[in-house]
């Protein structure tokens, strides 16, 4: 009875608190123009990207069938990784099972307890579970603030050191001083890990990541993660660094090394997903007009990726809001506490390279009304 009734305490909670989720199961024939997911060029579905899956399930099994370390290292993993580091102008590549799995693999492999953590406040939750997971001090600095960092890592006391930021924040849609803080870990010797999980496949050059864009790919103190699910449409993830660091996870990495490796569909399809990039360099740019325009249109600040994030008064009128969009056949998701940084209720509004002149334009329609009618938070 007494976990029955902290699990009955805890939904009571979250009922009081207007926070209760619950999984909706989308059909595969829904027609509901969905600009609530991260498949931010609409690749997800393009014909040579879904017909390599289906290559490689046929070719390679449905599964990896083993952890890299035993069996379930597949020459398609290699290529994969040798594209995406080609790509992002990076030494070298390691894909993992999900791009949570590549922060943690990260992080854990290269902090201790002998390590300094220093952590912007937005980090994605990855970050966080990882930050915690290395059993190293961590010190929590404010959102993009470079001489906050530059304190901390002058605290460090000669420990090694490790930055923690995303090169475009998830909530917010702002970039990340990349330059400065890259600049600050080389005065102090320490490392800076960016998640270019939004910024792959958007930002930067033929959507090459800031990273890449800012001249940092071959930076000594930089190192960066990525997801596979987002613009690449697949699923999984990767860390790009130089060959000593990717050697390095490869023997020390606990999510890496305990866990089977990315499924060969998914590995097939984030690759055929690059090459169509790489083919159509005009995508990223059809991403940047639209969120612009809709910024624009809502009233909000243009974001520096492809999510926009429309601050509502309060969680319980953000699900009213978001529920108005679908009743209009746009799914939108929606960002409350505690799952945004500042506490602030939002739409969370995705946009999609992949959709055609039409259902953009009703679903920028559909938008516009509902962000009127609901009226904006602080």
């Amino acid at each position: 009875m007494m976990w029955e009734e902290w699990l009955r305490e805890q939904a009571e909670q979250r009922d009081r608190d207007g926070l209760r989720r619950g999984l909706h199961h989308r059909a595969a024939d829904d027609a509901v123009v969905d600009l609530a997911g991260n498949d931010y060029l609409g690749l997800s579905r393009h014909p040579a990207v879904t017909e390599a899956a289906a290559q490689a399930a046929r070719t390679w099994g449905a599964g990896a069938g083993a952890s890299r370390l035993v069996t379930g290292s597949l020459e398609l993993h290699a290529h994969l990784e040798d594209a995406l580091a080609a790509f992002m102008g990076q030494p070298a590549a390691l894909v993992t099972s999900t791009g949570y799995h590549a922060n943690l693999a990260a992080v854990t492999a290269l902090a201790d307890r002998e390590c300094l953590i220093v952590s912007d406040a937005h980090v994605h939750a990855s970050l966080v579970d990882a930050a915690r997971l290395a059993r190293a001090e961590v010190t929590v600095v404010p959102h993009n603030d470079v001489a906050a960092v530059s304190t901390a890592l002058a605290g460090a006391g000669g420990r090694r050191a490790i930055v923690l930021a995303e090169s475009i924040y998830s909530v917010l849609g702002d970039a990340a001083p990349l330059l400065e803080l890259a600049g600050v870990c080389a005065v102090y010797d320490a490392l800076l890990l960016v998640d270019e999980a939004h910024g792959l496949g958007v930002a930067g050059t033929d959507g090459r990541g800031l990273v890449a864009d800012l001249g940092l790919a071959d930076h000594e103190h930089v190192i960066v993660t990525a997801t596979l699910s987002k613009a690449l449409g697949a699923q999984g993830g990767a860390v790009l660094a130089s060959p000593a660091v990717i050697a390095h996870l490869v023997n020390r990495a606990r999510p890496f090394i305990f866990d089977t490796g990315l499924a060969p569909p998914a590995t097939a399809g984030a690759l055929t997903a690059l090459e169509v990039l790489i083919a159509r360099p005009d995508l990223p740019g059809i991403v940047k007009e639209r969120v612009a325009a809709l910024a624009r249109a809502l009233g909000v600040d243009v974001p520096s990726g492809a999510v926009l994030s429309v601050p509502m008064p309060s969680p319980q009128v953000a699900v009213a809001a978001q529920a108005a969009a679908l009743d209009e056949g746009v799914r939108v998701g929606c960002f409350r506490p505690p799952s945004v940084p500042d506490g602030v209720s939002r739409l969370r509004v995705t946009t999609n390279a992949g959709l055609n002149e039409a259902d953009w334009a009703r679903a920028a329609a559909v938008l516009g009304q509902v962000v009127k009618e609901y009226g904006t938070g602080p």
